[in-house]
């Protein structure tokens, strides 16, 4: 039996059916609410999900060591981390080669501060995204091992089988692609998503890997009577790169990000703290400002300047150089907003003439600058709730990116295209991944695609619904409530805030910018909220409530704090309205 549509709302402003909490959620929210004495609200969304009363408190205050995953779970961990500390001890030449977004360079810097910290100083790689593309390549590989004893490839190398053979020393891989039915010749392979592991730890972004291979180091320097470098300053690298590679937010992920927002908030790390004011990061650092102040302009150097910028950013000692990285990564990022506006336009036009219905939603551009297709494949997802690929074509060949929507493995249904010849290349996980594709193979290679997404139920569902949480007065949402919910936070992929409506309420509204609007609503009793909608003149919400009049709406969105001058006052991020 179809749910009734929450608060009647079949269609929204923005052409949504609200779902509120079911019967049976509602039932143990208050039984949860009676037991730990939390707010209901509360108790609402952490049954939603799926946390059980006895497990609500531990749920509230997660411990790293109760969820940190022993590292020898992910075969070749071991044995990676003792050829490290040989090198380490034989005081060998070692590389890095990592990738150019914002996890690569964590990864890096992870692997670099530790080995400083032991007094060694390794080469650090990466490569151009437009010269030479994602992962490691034969000359690369060859120049980095005749120089080398060492070779650590970090967030790439699952399936880099010929230019690891070309490298000619030990190779180490540290990433988290899917993996293919055989592995390369590295020395060790520690991917929680090779073939032959069960999965449990498929969430981990490279960093996370990084970490738990250099906890097993710290190991066994320990067994050897010799104290590690401190791997719990490191986790505002691990929390960073968890969120800006939208890894979902459950388990020990959800613990490794907590723990380095705490640590980031001590602003002990050069680089950070000089991107954080650039960035005007006057508040505690939280998922949202990882995601979408700082990850932005750390990945710009990979998407459309020099690639290392952002690990030499996150790993330097100097204040005088982390604050002319953090200058140039600024100034990356708004030129690459500009780049990325117009591609968007483009690509978003291209799409709807081909037809957005469908299990797949593909652009393809002459020019389309290689750096920012993945943001627009993102706005692509987003715009019509399915896959995206979005690809700048440049002489016979194409380079792309692709995203994905919950519960579709683009990544697997990619690998697969490549592996039946369409692509020249192609991987990535479950809701990213990238390719590459001979001009004219590009129809088929996309028709091939829809077909494997189709059968995993891409496009079948129409429009995404929005689920709401809980309907919420304004009187109740104080800023000791808000602080209440963050505790089940942070919140991001796979773990979204709860979404709470105000209903039947009068707005007043500011156009800010030209596509962001603020809002003003309350009880008429003295009680207002203030309010922000991001993009909402990118979608039909915007203009309806602008030209709102005398209309009164149901307001649905996000509880946060916005903290000025030592005052903590709550806003709504709104997501979406429905007429009352």
């Amino acid at each position: 039996m179809t749910q009734t549509a929450f608060l009647n709302v079949e269609t929204s402003l923005t052409n949504r059916r609200w779902i509120g909490p079911s019967i049976e959620v509602e039932r143990l929210a208050v039984a949860m609410a009676q037991e730990t004495r939390l707010p209901l609200a509360l108790c609402n969304a952490l049954v939603a999900r799926g946390v059980a009363p006895q497990d609500a408190t531990a749920f509230l205050t997660p411990q790293l060591r109760d969820l940190l995953p022993d590292p020898l779970r992910m075969k070749d961990t071991g044995k990676a981390a003792a050829r490290f500390l040989h090198a380490v001890k034989a005081r060998q030449r070692i590389a890095i080669f990592a990738d150019y977004d914002v996890d690569g360079g964590s990864s890096a810097a992870l692997l670099i501060v530790w080995l400083r910290a032991m007094g060694l100083q390794a080469t650090l790689y990466i490569p151009d995204r437009i010269d030479e593309g994602y992962g490691p390549n034969v000359a690369a590989m060859a120049a980095l091992g005749a120089a080398h004893d060492l070779i650590l490839c970090v967030d790439c190398g699952t399936l880099s089988h010929e230019p690891i053979a070309a490298a000619k020393c030990d190779v180490i891989v540290l990433d988290h692609h899917l993996g293919g039915e055989t592995l390369p010749p590295a020395y060790a392979v520690v991917n929680p998503n090779r073939q032959d592991e069960d999965g449990d730890l498929a969430h981990l972004c490279a960093a996370s890997v990084v970490f738990l291979m250099l906890v097993e180091a710290n190991r066994q320097l320990r067994g050897a009577g010799v104290t590690g470098p401190d791997l719990m300053s490191m986790l505002d690298l691990v929390a960073l790169a968890t969120v800006a590679d939208v890894a979902p937010l459950i388990g020990v992920n959800r613990a490794l990000v907590r723990q380095g927002l705490k640590v980031m908030a001590r602003r002990e790390r050069i680089g950070l703290r000089a991107l954080a004011d650039i960035a005007r990061m006057d508040q505690a650092p939280t998922a949202y400002s990882l995601g979408f102040l700082l990850g932005p302009r750390i990945n710009a150097g990979g998407r459309i300047g020099q690639a290392d910028l952002g690990a030499r950013l996150l790993s330097t000692e100097n204040p005088s150089e982390a604050k002319a990285l953090a200058e140039r990564l600024d100034e990356l990022n708004t030129e690459r907003r500009a780049i990325e506006a117009a591609v968007r336009e483009e690509a978003l036009a291209q799409a709807e003439a081909r037809g957005t219905e469908g299990p797949l939603v593909w652009a393809a551009g002459e020019g389309w600058h290689p750096g920012v297709v993945g943001i627009v494949a993102a706005r692509l997802k987003e715009a019509t709730h399915r896959p995206a690929v979005v690809i700048g074509l440049d002489g016979d060949e194409g380079k792309g990116s692709a995203r994905s929507v919950t519960g579709v493995d683009l990544g697997a249904a990619i690998h697969r295209v490549a592996a039946e010849g369409l692509l020249i290349k192609g991987g990535g996980h479950k809701m990213a991944a990238g390719l590459s594709v001979r001009r004219d193979k590009l129809e088929a290679a996309m028709a091939r695609l829809s077909e494997l997404l189709a059968k995993q139920g891409a496009g079948a569902g129409g429009r995404e619904d929005l689920r709401i949480d809980s309907l919420l007065m304004p009187t109740a949402a104080t800023p000791a409530f808000v602080e209440q919910i963050e505790q089940a936070g942070p919140f991001g992929t796979a773990a979204p805030a709860p979404r709470f409506v105000f209903t039947d309420t009068p707005v007043t509204t500011r156009r800010v910018g030209t596509s962001h609007l603020k809002i003003s609503f309350g009880d008429g009793m003295g009680q207002r909220i203030e309010g922000i909608a991001f993009g909402a003149f990118d979608t039909p919400l915007g203009a309806a409530l602008e030209d709102a009049g005398h209309q009164r709406f149901h307001l649905a969105g996000r509880l946060e704090l916005n903290t000025w001058g030592g005052r903590s006052k709550v806003q709504l991020r709104l997501e979406d309205a429905a007429k009352a």
